[in-house]
């Protein structure tokens, strides 16, 4: 009998970017890796202002959705099994409660969580400029086992669309917890005829 993959645990907050997280969401499932979520309030209202879809629409991509306000949930247990998590976008506010290990929501608990039971935590923080305070902060988190990617675009790789740009760093992303995609244009790889020299 073939063991069910684990999910990877999916968190959007409130920072402007949702579409990082709600690209996350559709490459796992063209993987067939199954995908659990976690949507702030805010994250909702950004999901409507940044985007075409519908916060429902949002929560249909993945295979469970937890309340934010749940800390009864089961990713606040360190029982819960999966491949680890990724907050897509993170805002400041998110990563200031994560670095000083508060629990203001099942989000910021379950990245706890993530940490204690030395699973991978992926946060793609938000913000620019960064203050001392910010960079303190991605730095605490750093030590403690996250990996910091913010979304920072690789012009190598030729990006003709905001949707090459963004898939570059989901790309990324999933290579962080071994998933495989075509997302990426990896340095040193040759070009398709869309980005080749002239």
């Amino acid at each position: 009998m073939v063991e069910p993959s684990p999910p990877l645990l999916v968190a959007i907050t409130g920072a402007s970017g949702v579409i990082y997280g709600i690209r996350i969401l559709e490459e796992l499932k063209k993987a067939d890796v199954p995908s659990h979520l976690i949507m702030s309030t805010w994250a909702a209202r950004t999901i409507t202002a940044e985007t075409d879809r519908t916060p429902g629409e949002v929560r249909d991509l993945a295979e469970r959705v937890y309340e934010e306000k749940d800390l009864d949930a089961a990713p606040a247990s360190g029982g819960y099994a999966s491949r680890g998590m990724v907050v897509a976008p993170c805002s400041m506010k998110s990563l200031a409660i994560i670095a000083n290990g508060l629990q203001a929501g099942l989000i910021q608990r379950a990245a706890e969580t993530t940490l204690h039971e030395d699973r991978r935590l992926v946060l793609l923080t938000r913000e620019t400029p960064l203050s001392a305070i910010h960079l303190e902060n991605m730095l605490v988190v750093a030590r403690a086992g996250a990996m910091v990617v913010p979304p920072v675009p690789a012009f190598y790789a030729k990006p003709a669309t905001i949707d090459d740009i963004v898939n570059h760093t989901v790309g990324r992303v999933l290579d962080a917890f071994g998933i495989e995609h075509q997302l990426v244009h990896r340095w040193g790889e040759r070009r398709s005829t869309r980005l080749a020299e002239p």
